[in-house]
């Protein structure tokens, strides 16, 4: 497989600086699966290119493999298109052989490594399942031009038709750093396939290579998807990941959070009613040890508190600047000790897996999870679901049909800015069956505040129960 970048800055072989590879030399580097060889077809000081020649040893790599296919295997274990063709094996050379350029690093050009240079990439042969089109998406956002030539399955027959492989011309004015990283990504993504075991490091590799541009690529999820190949537990947590970087102050959040919801709902003080309501399905419950999770100033940890059903009562926010509001609002440096032993206080973030939150036999999560886009959400249904599975768990979120029912919230608006997405009865109740079904949970509805003949109410609950074993 062959890949060129081609430079016009001036003097152009300050690019041999940048790689660490001299232009007047040749070099050859042996890799686990074969060779890399890295030469300048063409090195002026008006244009300059240097080439990586990669070449993959499929026998090697059967010979090489452990397990009962070490030996013999498939045909297509030794004829395939790894040696031709750019894929994973391209993305490890580049690691491997331009590692330095990679990280940002040039110790002769350090100003050089950070500018933007006049670039060009040409790939001979780059798989790519979903066409130009596929192309086009994944790096257009980037900045590129973008020039693609779908390759012929073979020049002599032309009647065998296309094949899913093209010849691919990248330009961009950006610093190698960043096109050495977005090679680097997507060109297994395009292939949809890597030739190794793809384990929680990989996740720590996307986001390292991502940073700065990932978390704001319109095919983040498909990138992610193809990149991790399509492991579930391994997308979502790097989804989650990705969406924190968009992710705005929690705490600037949570100062304006409260506001704003209250002045839409302060004619029927629905705060109130919905606390109510909620403590009131924790304690049919029977719950001893509750969490309050995104407890935000601690209005239902007050309430709780005052129960003596509940033993032991955590809130858990990822606002700090909350959780000193809550702290205040329960006046706990003055509390019994008796009733402070009651009560313990977590800073966190409910898309993280979290051992302290196992073990309690009830949760509510109170108007939250509308806050959470939809790769935060898959990963806090897996960290409340799947890793703390409380014995209970009560859920509240805004009906969006009630809506319009508010005269100072204007048509087609979320109730606030902060706000994800908005649920109709329907559409709630899809998810959570969806949701009680996957982690075996039994889940009964329940009208919070007014309710209308048309639009229902303007909150809903849902109680979910864990399954008998």
């Amino acid at each position: 497989m062959l890949l060129t970048i081609t430079t016009t800055h001036q003097p152009a072989t300050d690019l041999g600086y940048l790689l660490r590879k001299n232009p007047a030399r040749p070099q050859s580097f042996t890799l686990t699966f074969g060779k890399a060889h890295v030469f300048y077809p063409e090195a002026t000081p008006e244009r300059c290119t240097v080439a990586l020649l990669v070449e993959v040893d499929p026998v090697g790599l059967v010979r090489n493999r452990r397990g009962p296919s070490g030996e013999g295997g498939a045909l297509e274990q030794y004829v395939n298109d790894r040696p031709y063709a750019a894929s994973s094996f391209l993305s490890v050379a580049l690691a491997e052989v331009f590692g330095s350029a990679l990280s940002g690093k040039s110790k002769e050009r350090p100003e050089l490594a950070e500018a933007p240079l006049p670039l060009r990439v040409t790939l001979s042969a780059l798989p790519c399942r979903g066409g130009e089109a596929l192309l086009r998406k994944l790096f257009e956002p980037l900045g590129y031009t973008l020039s693609a030539r779908q390759l012929p399955l073979d020049a002599s027959f032309p009647d065998w038709g296309e094949s899913s492989y093209h010849r691919v011309e990248l330009d961009a004015r950006l610093p190698l750093q960043q096109l050495l990283s977005h090679l680097y990504v997507l060109v297994p993504v395009l292939d949809n396939d890597k030739h190794y075991w793809v384990g929680d490091d990989e996740v720590s590799k996307l986001l390292r290579h991502g940073e700065g541009w990932l978390a704001a690529h319109p095919e983040r999820e498909a990138i992610t998807r193809r990149y991790l190949k399509h492991q579930r537990s391994l997308v979502d947590d790097a989804l989650a990941q990705l969406a924190d970087e968009d992710e705005p102050n929690p705490d600037a959040v949570a100062e304006i959070h409260a506001v704003e919801e209250e002045a839409i709902e302060r004619g029927i003080s629905l705060n109130e009613q919905r606390l109510g309501s909620v403590l009131a399905a924790l304690k049919s419950t029977g719950a001893a040890r509750v969490l309050d999770l995104g407890c935000g100033e601690g209005r239902l940890l007050q309430a709780l508190l005052k129960e003596k059903q509940f033993a032991e009562i955590v809130g858990m926010d990822v606002s700090h600047r909350a959780l000193a509001i809550a702290h205040d609002r329960l006046h706990y440096d003055r509390l019994p000790p008796v009733q402070k032993e009651r009560l313990r206080f977590l800073h966190g973030s409910l898309i993280y897996r979290d051992q302290r939150l196992s073990g309690f036999d009830a949760a509510a999560v109170v108007e939250v999870i509308e806050h959470l886009d939809a790769a935060r959400l898959a990963a806090f249904e897996r960290v409340l679901f799947e890793c703390a599975k409380p014995k209970a768990i009560v859920i509240t979120t805004p009906n969006r049909e009630y809506n319009v029912k508010w005269e100072t919230l204007p048509a087609g608006k979320f109730r606030h800015r902060d706000h994800r997405f908005e649920w109709t009865r329907t559409e709630f109740q899809d998810w959570a069956n969806r949701v009680g079904g996957c982690f075996g949970y039994n889940v009964r509805f329940l009208p919070v505040g007014p309710v209308d003949s048309v639009v229902g109410s303007p909150t809903q609950m849902g109680l979910f129960e864990r399954q008998s074993a």
